[in-house]
C-alpha cells in the first residue's frame, strides 16, 4: 500500500477531550453506521486481555493469549466467521466472487495477527480501521489493485520451494506464514534462527546447499502466478516448480498487510508487535514523531526504527557471506544496496542513485507498452533492472554469498497500477520471470543449479478495488468533531 498524505490533512499531534476509550467509543460510534458499511470492513481494537472486531452488523472478541481462538459474538453477528488460510483458492473460487464483503470472506490467522498489530504500546494504533475489499480511495493514495487489509487475497503472498534440499513437489494444500520466511531460509543455509517467531519449513526443505537464494516480488497475487505458471505464460516459475513445491495458501502478512510491515517480518521473523515498524508509516507516542518508513528517501535508514534484541537472518546467518539487493531490513548483510547509500551520505537516499538506473527503453526483459504508458512502470523497471546487474555481480564474484536475497518492486506497481488479474500485473509478472530466467540460466551454465535452493515469495497479496465504491472515514469522524490522527489511511491515534 502505498500512502499520499493529502496536502490539506492537517498531520500534527492533537490533545483529545476525555480519555482515549471514551474518543473510541465515539469513533466506533462513526466508524459502525451502516453509512460507512461499503467502506468500513471491520474496526479492530485491544481491550485488556482481548482483540476485539466490529463492523455494522456486530461485534465479537477473541483471548488475545489464546493466539487459535475462534471469535466469540458480543453483539449481533461475527463479523470473522472464518480464519481460513484457503479461502478463495485456487484463481477460479476468488473470479467467481472477487473482493467479497465479510459474511462471504475470510481472515487468516486473524488472533494472532491483530494481537502483533496491537503489541507496541508506542506505536501500535488505538484503532485500526480495515478497507473494505472494494474500497476505492485514490484521494489518500488508493489504487485500483490494493492491499493492507486483514482478509485473505490482501494477506497471501506466494510461496515456492526450489531446488537443492527440497523434499516436496507440486502444489500443496496448506499455507505458511510471511514470518516463517526468514527463519526458512537460514534453516536452507544450514543456521538456526533462535530469535524468531516464524518456524522453518523444516518438512519442505532440508539444509546443505551451496546458495540460498531469496526472491521476494513485491506484491504478487499467489493464485496468479500459480495460475500463470501452470498456463506456461511464466516459464521460469515452472522451471522453479519442476524442481520444487508451492503452498496453495502462500504466505500469509502479517496485519496491516502493507510492505514494510512485511518486509520486515520476513527477513526478522516476527510480527510488528516485535519488530517495530507497525506501518508504512506510524505515530510513535514516545518520541512525539510521526515516521514515514516505506519511503526512496528513508528506506535505507529502516533498520533504524527496528526494536531492540530483533535480529535479521543476515545476523542470524552472520557467519555465511550474504548478500541483500535493494532490500531495507538489510542490517547484518556483507553487501547491500541500502549500504552503498548509507555509505554515500546522500540527504536524499535511494534517489540519489537515480543517475545509475539503466534506461527502461533499453531493458529487453522489460514490456514496453507499460514502461511508455505509466511512469511508475518505467522506474519501476529500472530498479529492478539494476538489482538484476547487482545480482549477477554477486553471483560472479570470486566468492559468491551463501545466502543472497533481492527484492523487486515491478509485481507491485503492475498490481496496483491495473489491479489483480489485469494486463498489467501479469506484464510486470512476465518482466519478473524474464530476469528469473536469466538467474537461473546462469546457475546451469555454471553448474551450480543443483546446488541452489531457491525461495520465491512476496511481503503480501492484491485484490482489486471497485471504482464505484468511494467514501472517506475520515471526512465522518471530522464531522462528528474527533480528533485523532489518520496514518497511513486506517491506523487510527486518540
Amino acid at each position: 500500500m502505498r500512502y499520499v498524505p493529502s496536502p490539506d490533512r492537517d498531520n500534527s499531534p492533537r490533545l483529545t477531550s476525555g480519555s482515549a476509550a471514551s474518543t473510541r467509543e465515539a469513533a466506533l460510534t462513526v466508524l459502525l453506521d451502516e453509512k460507512l458499511a461499503e467502506v468500513v470492513d471491520l474496526v479492530a481494537w485491544r481491550d485488556g486481555v482481548y482483540v476485539m472486531v466490529a463492523n455494522s452488523a456486530g461485534r465479537a472478541r477473541a483471548c488475545a493469549d489464546e493466539p487459535d481462538a475462534k471469535f466469540e459474538v458480543v453483539a449481533g453477528e461475527n463479523p470473522i466467521s472464518s480464519q481460513d488460510p484457503l479461502h478463495g483458492v485456487p484463481l477460479a473460487a476468488v473470479l467467481s466472487d472477487p473482493s467479497p464483503p465479510s459474511v462471504r470472506n475470510a481472515y487468516p490467522d486473524a488472533v494472532r495477527r491483530l494481537t502483533s498489530a496491537f503489541a507496541d504500546p508506542d506505536r501500535s494504533p488505538d484503532l485500526h480501521v480495515i478497507h473494505t475489499p472494494r474500497h476505492y480511495w485514490p484521494e489518500r493514495g488508493g489504487h485500483l489493485g490494493e492491499h493492507g487489509s486483514l482478509d485473505a487475497g490482501q494477506s497471501r503472498a506466494p510461496l515456492l520451494l526450489s531446488g537443492a534440499g527440497v523434499m516436496a513437489s507440486g502444489i500443496l494444500s496448506r499455507a505458511a506464514r510471511v514470518i516463517d520466511v526468514g527463519p526458512t531460509l537460514a534453516h536452507a543455509a544450514g543456521r538456526s534462527f533462535l530469535s524468531a517467531e516464524g518456524k522453518a519449513l523444516t518438512d519442505l526443505v532440508e539444509p546443505g546447499a551451496e546458495l540460498v537464494l531469496g526472491l521476494l516480488w513485491d506484491g504478487a497475487n499467489c493464485n496468479d502466478l500459480l495460475h500463470l505458471a501452470a498456463e506456461g505464460a511464466l516459464p521460469n516459475v515452472a522451471r522453479l516448480l519442476d524442481r520444487g513445491c508451492a503452498l496453495a495458501g502462500g504466505a500469509i502478512a502479517e496485519f496491516p498487510s502493507v510492505t514494510l510491515v512485511n518486509h520486515t517480518s520476513a527477513l526478522c521473523g516476527v510480527g510488528p508487535g516485535r519488530h517495530g515498524i507497525v506501518g508504512n508509516v506510524f505515530y510513535d507516542r514516545a518520541t512525539a514523531k510521526r515516521y514515514l518508513a516505506n519511503d526512496s528517501a528513508t528506506w535505507h535508514h529502516a533498520c533504524d526504527l527496528l526494536r531492540p534484541g530483533v535480529k535479521t537472518v543476515f545476523e542470524a546467518c552472520r557467519d555465511l557471506l550474504t548478500a541483500s539487493v535493494n532490500e531495507p531490513i538489510d542490517r547484518g548483510a556483507d553487501y547491500s544496496t541500502f549500504g552503498l547509500i548509507r555509505d554515500a551520505g546522500a540527504s536524499d537516499g535511494a534517489k540519489s542513485m537515480q543517475s545509475a538506473l539503466p534506461s527502461p527503453q533499453d531493458d529487453p526483459h522489460a514490456t514496453q507498452e507499460f514502461v511508455v504508458a505509466d511512469p511508475d512502470y518505467a522506474w519501476s523497471t529500472q530498479v529492478d533492472a539494476f538489482g538484476l546487474e547487482q545480482v549477477l555481480q554477486q553471483l560472479t564474484a570470486p566468492t559468491p554469498p551463501a545466502l543472497l536475497w533481492w527484492n523487486t518492486i515491478l509485481t507491485d506497481t503492475g498490481h496496483h497500477g491495473g489491479g489483480p488479474y489485469s494486463a498489467q500485473a501479469r506484464a510486470a509478472m512476465l518482466d519478473a520471470d524474464r530476469r528469473l530466467g536469466v538467474i537461473l540460466d546462469l546457475l546451469v551454465r555454471e553448474g551450480r543449479l543443483d546446488r541452489t535452493t531457491i525461495l520465491l515469495t512476496a511481503d503480501h497479496g492484491s485484490e482489486g478495488a471497485d471504482p464505484s465504491c468511494r467514501g472517506d472515514w475520515d471526512d465522518a469522524l471530522a464531522a462528528a468533531g474527533i480528533s485523532l490522527r489518520d496514518e497511513g489511511y486506517g491506523a487510527l491515534y486518540f
